[in-house]
């Protein structure tokens, strides 16, 4: 059937942490035969460059409003919040959770991620689409903002969990939302999993059955997420039979709307990683090694006068904030810990940060990595694979680029330059923000880690280039377009809707 505009349906799938080798070897092995279908029909970008860092929850906020950190304003996993003094912890691992508070946890993740967090001023898709008058879904996602309003329906595990922590509030999101036990705008003979990974692919897919037997959406966002579970557990080696498992649960809605030529009849659709994974073998403390020289604020304590630094580690990333309210102080300490990090500190690989000195055309990034540094801001000297300008002062090797004319080109930290600039005009920003060495991982706030397995959060090309697959989408898609990023799925969407500008 066709959508409330005329135009065919539109299927968004995100698969979490998927990479295109991994996709495309276990589609070779026959392991993902649906996969193996839409490849055929479609067109595979093997390189669409994610965030930085490149985490859960910068990243889906990328994808579902269009916009770079400077604009969704989410900044990472764990984070300082300024205003209020205090950490925000998106659910790192279960100890991490339980370090900074169950109860507040929950909040910051499933409630004001959405509703306090994320810019209001960048609308989601589910916002988009639904002033638009197209019916918008969504499965189990970190991002859900949307225009209907939904009460808390309490089930299975989290029921007497939330019930103690008082979590009541109604949210908004799309006109059908599924988000585990908490929130479900029908019911559904489906068990919800919110608490429970590895399970929540299955219950994407039997979400769908009913949306596509009832006729619900015009626009699916269907999350396929335990990807990233067997992911970490296991290292980007062990994704095959992750993918396999995605491949089961896309199968089924397929088969619900009655096979391949059916459901591509009906539906356009964009397949999509928000980031990938790469091997981790080494753990940094980061906030313990800081914790040596400075005063770390710790999780839950109010932030005293000899507080110095507050550390946001995001896998393989993370955020240091310079506490003193003296400009200058601040100065000579971010110098201090800066000068530490880099030539003190193992698996750090780069550190990017704002410099105080600018003129009439705006202040400098800066970003150093083995000794040698580069600032940059927008400009014209040169042109990065996305087209956009920069002027740059200093040695390009501190990002392993090369310029060729008037173009800049990083292997190695793929749009690096737009992708710093975006972290770092976030509001939200660290004053420092650490990108690690292949192989390293940030120790988050509970002691846990993933080693040996699978992480992500850095700038390198392993852990920030996914896979981006459409099939038969209408309007016409971007042509000549050198680097593909998450960002750009939003306006693949609007295009497939008639709605871009």
């Amino acid at each position: 059937m066709a959508a409330a505009n005329g135009q065919r349906k539109l299927v968004l799938v995100v698969v979490d942490s998927l990479r295109a080798d991994m996709l495309l070897k276990t589609v070779r092995a026959g392991e993902a035969p649906t996969f193996r279908k839409l490849i055929d029909r479609g067109e595979l970008v093997a390189d669409c460059v994610a965030s930085f860092p490149s985490v859960t929850p910068v990243c889906t906020s990328e994808i579902t409003t269009g916009e770079r950190p400077d604009r969704h304003l989410i900044p990472g996993m764990n984070w300082y919040h300024r205003a209020e003094r205090r950490y925000v912890e998106y659910g790192s691992s279960f100890e991490a959770t339980r370090a900074f508070g169950l109860f507040r946890s929950l909040y910051d993740t499933v409630y004001n991620l959405n509703m306090g967090h994320l810019n209001f001023e960048t609308p989601t898709l589910f916002e988009r689409l639904a002033d638009a008058g197209l019916r918008t879904a969504c499965t189990p996602f970190l991002i859900y903002r949307g225009r209907t309003r939904h009460e808390v329906g309490l089930e299975g595990l989290l029921k007497a969990f939330a019930s103690a922590a008082r979590f009541h509030h109604a949210v908004w999101g799309p006109e059908e939302l599924f988000y585990g036990e908490l929130y479900s705008s029908r019911k559904v003979d489906c068990r919800p999993t919110l608490a429970r990974p590895a399970t929540r692919d299955a219950y994407s897919a039997c979400v769908a059955r009913d949306l596509v037997e009832h006729d619900l959406y015009d626009f699916l966002l269907f999350s396929l997420p335990d990807n990233d579970y067997y992911s970490h557990r296991d290292g980007p080696e062990g994704m095959r039979a992750a993918i396999a498992l995605a491949d089961d649960a896309l199968a089924e809605l397929v088969a619900a709307h009655g096979g391949t030529d059916r459901f591509l009849a009906d539906n356009g659709v964009i397949v999509v990683a928000d980031h990938a994974q790469s091997l981790v073998e080494r753990r940094l403390d980061l906030q313990g090694t800081l914790g040596e020289r400075w005063q770390v604020l710790r999780p839950n304590a109010e932030l005293g006068p000899d507080d110095r630094l507050a550390v946001g580690p995001s896998g393989r990333a993370a955020g240091i904030w310079l506490l003193p309210d003296d400009g200058e102080e601040r100065a000579r300490l971010g110098a201090e810990v800066s000068g530490f990090l880099e030539h003190d500190v193992e698996g750090v690989d780069l550190l990017a940060w704002i410099t105080p000195e600018g003129d009439e055309r705006g202040r400098w990034a800066a970003v150093s990595g083995s000794g040698i540094e580069l600032r940059f801001r927008p400009g014209a000297a040169v042109r990065d694979r996305r087209g956009r300008g920069w002027e740059l002062d200093g040695d390009p090797a501190a990002l392993s680029a090369r310029v060729a004319g008037d173009a800049f080109v990083s292997d190695e930290y793929p749009d690096a330059l737009a992708r710093l600039w975006a972290a770092l005009a976030n509001p939200n920003a660290a004053d420092i923000l650490v990108s690690l060495a292949a192989g390293w991982e940030c120790v988050d706030w509970g002691g846990a880690d993933h080693l040996p397995g699978g992480s992500h959060g850095s700038l390198l090309a392993e852990d920030s280039l996914g896979a981006l697959l459409t099939v038969g989408l209408d309007g016409e898609r971007p042509a000549g377009r050198e680097q593909w990023a998450i960002s750009d799925v939003y306006g693949l969407v609007e295009g497939h809707f008639g709605l871009a500008n």
